[in-house]
C-alpha cells in the first residue's frame, strides 16, 4: 500500500487522523485540500510531505500564490518545502514537466527508503536486536517502506528483530495509533512504551539501539525530529545505547548551520489537554506545545541516508 500517490488527476492518501480505527483513502483534487490534509496531519513524516509538496504544484496548474502558502503549510520539515522547489522548477516547461518532475519525486522516495533499511539494517551489530523509536517512520510517513522503521522492517525480514519497543508519542499518540499499526501489519513484534518510560529502560538495558525519523537535519548535524527525542537521546547517551537518525539525503538542510536556526513549528492547545474530542484538563487550560526538539550532534552516534552514513 502507497500513503501518498498520483490518480487519475488527482492526490491519493491514507487519512492518518482515523488510524487505527479506520483505513481510508482521502482523494485531494485542491491546493486548499491539500494544505489542510497537511496541517491536520491526515498526511503527515517529513518525506511524505515532500512528495505532497511535489504532487501539490501539479494541482495548483501555475498558481504561483496557491504554491507558495502550500510551501509554507508546516515550517520544521524540510521536505515539504523542497518538494515543492522541485516541481515548481519545472513550471516554465509546463504541467507535463511539472506532473513528471513530481511523479519522479515519488519514485526516488521509494528507492531511498529501501536504500535506508539495508544501510541501517548493515550498520546494526547483532542477530537479535531490541529497537526503540519514537512517533512513526514506517511506510505512513512516506510512500512505502520509510526511513527508522523501514530499516526494523529490513531487519525483521532478515530474521534479526527481537522486539521494537514504540513510544507512544504524546500529544498526538503517533506512535501508539500509527507504529503499532504497521508493526502489526509486518508481524513484528513490538511492546507500546509511555514517553517517559523511554530513558529509563534504556538505563535498565533492555534496548541495543534506538531509530529516529528527522524533519530538518542541520549542516552541523543537528537534527529535528518529534517532541521526544531529545529525551530518548539523552538517555542512550547515558546508557551507551546507540542513538542513530534514518533520514534521506533531502532532510539534509545545508543553508540551516545548527539547530539554533531551525524554527519549531508550535501547534494548538486541544492537541495537548484533549484526546479525539475527549478533555482531559480544566476548560481555558494552556498549553506550550512544540511539535519538535532539536538533539544536537554530539548526541548522536550516526545518520543514515539513502546514500551514505554520517558520523557527526
Amino acid at each position: 500500500m502507497r500513503t501518498i500517490d498520483w490518480v487519475d488527476g488527482a492526490i491519493e492518501l491514507v487519512d492518518q487522523t482515523l488510524l487505527p480505527d479506520r483505513c481510508v483513502m482521502l482523494r485531494v483534487t485542491t491546493v486548499d485540500e491539500l494544505i489542510d490534509a497537511i496541517r491536520r496531519l491526515a498526511v503527515r513524516g517529513a518525506p511524505a510531505l515532500g512528495v505532497a509538496g511535489a504532487f501539490g504544484v501539479a494541482l495548483a496548474d501555475g498558481d504561483t500564490a496557491a504554491i507558495a502558502r502550500l510551501r509554507a503549510a508546516r515550517p520544521t520539515a524540510v521536505n515539504l518545502a523542497w518538494g515543492v522547489d522541485q516541481a515548481a522548477a519545472c513550471l516554465p516547461q509546463g504541467r507535463d514537466a511539472v506532473l513528471d518532475r513530481a511523479l519522479r519525486v515519488r519514485d526516488e522516495d521509494i528507492a531511498a527508503c529501501t536504500a535506508m533499511g539495508e544501510r541501517g539494517a548493515d550498520l546494526l551489530d547483532g542477530d537479535s536486536l531490541r529497537i526503540m523509536t519514537i512517533c512513526n517512520t514506517g511506510g505512513l510517513a512516506c510512500v512505502e517502506r520509510g526511513t527508522a522503521l523501514g530499516v526494523v522492517q529490513t531487519l525483521h525480514e532478515r530474521g534479526r528483530l527481537a522486539e521494537v519497543l514504540a513510544l507512544e508519542t504524546r500529544p498526538l499518540l503517533q506512535g501508539a495509533r500509527l507504529t503499532t499499526w504497521e508493526l502489526a501489519r509486518m508481524g513484528a513484534p513490538h511492546r507500546l512504551v509511555a514517553d517517559s518510560a523511554g530513558p529509563y529502560l534504556l538505563a535498565r538495558g533492555g534496548v541495543d539501539a534506538v531509530l529516529i525519523g528527522a524533519d530538518r537535519i542541520a549542516a552541523n548535524g543537528d537534527t529535528a525530529n518529534k517532541i521526544g527525542s531529545y529525551a530518548l537521546a539523552l538517555g542512550a547517551a547515558r546508557a551507551g545505547v546507540p542513538f542513530i537518525v534514518v533520514a534521506p539525503e533531502t532532510t539534509i538542510d545545508a543553508a540551516t548551520p545548527s539547530g539554533d536556526h531551525i524554527e519549531i513549528e508550535d501547534r494548538a492547545d486541544h492537541e495537548v489537554v484533549e484526546i479525539r474530542g475527549v478533555r482531559l484538563a480544566p476548560e481555558g487550560t494552556r498549553t506550550a506545545n512544540p511539535a519538535f526538539d532539536v538533539t544536537p550532534h554530539d548526541l548522536i552516534t550516526a545518520i543514515v541516508t539513502d546514500r551514505r552514513v554520517i558520523r557527526p
